[in-house]
């Protein structure tokens, strides 16, 4: 089993920056696909982007396009999400996700972001 471990979410102020973290129990070059999810109240979980480990090419939902950026550090294993102008409306527990083909999705813990108006 793969384990993932999110870190860096906190407390903001509307208008700042966070950067999230993704740890991963082995290689990224080896998960496929990374991704970030969030699940904001009332709403289901949903794609917030993800990135190619091979490629390095990204997606991006729409409200994600201009404010946060997906990245990958192979020699540390991690994955971020560099979120910045963040709202009130970006609240919500953040999870991290592994794509490996042929083996079940894999999730990480989530880890609550909460900006202040």
């Amino acid at each position: 089993q793969v384990q993932l471990v999110e870190s860096g979410g906190g407390l903001v102020q509307a208008g700042g920056s966070l950067r999230l973290s993704c740890v991963a129990s082995t290689s990224i070059s080896s998960l496929n696909v990374m991704g970030w999810y969030r699940q904001v109240p009332g709403a289901q979980r949903e794609l917030v982007a993800n990135i190619h480990t091979t490629y390095g090419s990204t997606h991006y939902e729409d409200f994600a396009k201009d404010r946060f950026t997906i990245s990958i550090d192979n020699g540390k294993n991690v994955v971020y999400l560099q979120m910045s102008s963040l709202q009130p409306e970006d609240t919500g527990v953040y999870y991290c996700k592994a794509v490996k083909l042929g083996s079940p999705v894999y999730w990480g813990q989530g880890i609550q972001v909460t900006v202040s108006s």
